[in-house]
């Protein structure tokens, strides 16, 4: 199949690393660094391996590219980011009021889904895909507690 085509697997579409590149005008090495960084994870095909990233996949790097450079997020700082903040605060969700994490925000949205028995009710995306799960080991940190200096 010609690479600047879709590809279909299973259900709906999923893109190559290149289509994407065009798609979101970022550089190949750029997504790569997106994923090596925890903020997206792909699905890969099994017989070369390639990354295949699914519109959600698509959504979020637009969404975390916007964060790092037009609202000057550092990695850090979107790593707690993820952590502390709604995913439908954070991906700007436009159909939150359908959403069970918009329901119950004091949880992280992965958990709601598991309580509220929707796991398979894919309002965003995926849990496993999702930014918000992959970095759901961060711990949550107080983020303007006043530290004391080391003496």
């Amino acid at each position: 199949m010609p690479r600047g085509k879709f590809k279909k697997i299973r259900v709906g579409d999923f893109y190559l690393i290149n289509d994407v590149s065009r798609i979101v005008n970022l550089s190949q090495k750029r997504i790569r660094e997106y994923e090596k960084e925890g903020f997206i994870k792909p699905l890969r095909e099994k017989n070369t391996n390639n990354r295949l990233y699914s519109v959600f996949d698509i959504k979020q790097i637009q969404q975390i590219n916007y964060l790092i450079h037009e609202r000057g997020f550092t990695l850090a700082c979107l790593r707690n980011l993820m952590v502390l903040a709604p995913c439908w605060n954070i991906f700007n969700c436009s159909d939150k009021d359908r959403c069970p994490a918009y329901q119950i925000p004091w949880r992280p949205c992965y958990e709601v889904r598991i309580y509220k028995g929707a796991e398979d009710n894919l309002w965003c995306g995926p849990c496993e895909t999702c930014a918000i799960y992959l970095n759901r080991h961060i711990t949550k940190e107080k983020v303007l507690e006043k530290s004391t200096p080391a003496v």
